[in-house]
């Protein structure tokens, strides 16, 4: 269709001619209200700005004296979190002579690392951040 003809028709619509692939050969154009047309993929993009933001960091956080059954509720936590599609950052503070005694830590690692194991995995090896913190960070697999 000639380009006159079709502005001339989508004036008589009281509507708007937009050029939706200006590369092809003829271009194309479509009559709409543009008006909604910007109204409608705006409310896309919100949709999908916040269905990507789903991906947070949560923090679970320890110490080398923490309990058996504490530990297993942290892990309950951090499976719930995966599950929901965050990414779990496990850290353990060690404070005063504590810090002696990593092998405490690692061990709690690999146990939470374990007890989420078929929903998640680590993003690499317990590794010691700063002079008192160790930390791990669980994705879901």
């Amino acid at each position: 269709m000639h380009p006159s003809k079709a502005l001339e028709l989508a004036r008589a619509e009281d509507l708007d001619l937009v050029e939706i692939a200006a590369a092809a050969t003829p271009p194309v154009v479509r009559i709409m209200d543009f008006g909604k047309f910007k109204y409608s993929v705006s409310k896309k993009d919100k949709s999908s700005r916040k269905k990507s933001a789903s991906s947070t960091l949560k923090t679970i956080r320890l110490s080398p004296s923490t309990d058996d059954h504490d530990l297993l509720t942290k892990a309950r936590m951090a499976r719930r979190f995966i599950e929901e599609g965050s990414k779990v950052k496990v850290s353990i503070w060690f404070r005063g002579r504590m810090i002696t005694h990593q092998e405490f830590g690692v061990r709690m690692m690999a146990r939470i690392s374990e007890e989420v194991a078929d929903v998640a995995k680590a993003e690499a090896p317990p590794k010691m951040e700063g002079h008192n913190q160790m930390i791990m960070m669980l994705i879901r697999k």
